[in-house]
């Protein structure tokens, strides 16, 4: 079967605990961390980590639609991170870490709406969503130490501590999504 290769930019808090997920979804063709929704060029992550150039640390996540459906993505990002605390997840504070949703297409956009606003009226996380639903805007990749960060990584304090409970739970929940 021929591949049918889509984007999605998510932002979760920090971009390390995203891209240690996501490489492990099915269908996942590449998982890139990086920046976006700023209004800096060529951003680095320090300037990020201040707060002051609007950027996200975000994941650009391409995948196969033959394999992995959008929305599927769409329940793994919001069970993977706390969609109701705005510029925050855990210790990370500050607008570089909002719960945001960059899309690339109309259709992108209708299903995350939809997919947000009947999670919201589920009252599954007792508060309101607050996840951004934005158009994508220009990807400007990580520096080359966060890419694969968790799997080069896994004895840091932060991988310990942070990701990887996050990730068993991530693959218990979802072991059926997982790669082979």
């Amino acid at each position: 079967m021929k591949k049918d290769i889509a984007a999605i930019t998510l932002g979760a808090g920090c971009f390390w605990c995203v891209e240690s997920v996501f490489q492990n979804v099915a269908g996942v063709e590449s998982v890139t961390s990086g920046y976006m929704g700023g209004d800096v060029e060529n951003p680095t992550y320090e300037d990020v980590c201040t707060g002051a150039t609007g950027h996200a640390e975000v994941c650009k996540i391409e995948y196969d639609k033959n394999v992995i459906r959008f929305p599927d993505l769409l329940e793994i990002f919001f069970s993977t991170h706390d969609p109701t605390t705005l510029n925050r997840q855990g210790n990370d504070e500050g607008t570089q870490y909002r719960s945001v949703i960059f899309y690339y297409t109309v259709e992108q956009k209708n299903t995350a709406e939809e997919y947000k606003k009947q999670l919201d009226s589920s009252g599954v996380f007792g508060r309101p969503i607050v996840t951004e639903i934005a158009p994508a805007g220009k990807f400007y990749p990580a520096e080359n130490y966060h890419h694969n960060y968790y799997n080069l990584n896994r004895e840091k304090p932060y991988c310990t501590f942070v990701i990887k409970p996050k990730l068993e739970k991530f693959m218990k929940k979802f072991s059926d999504k997982l790669k082979k």
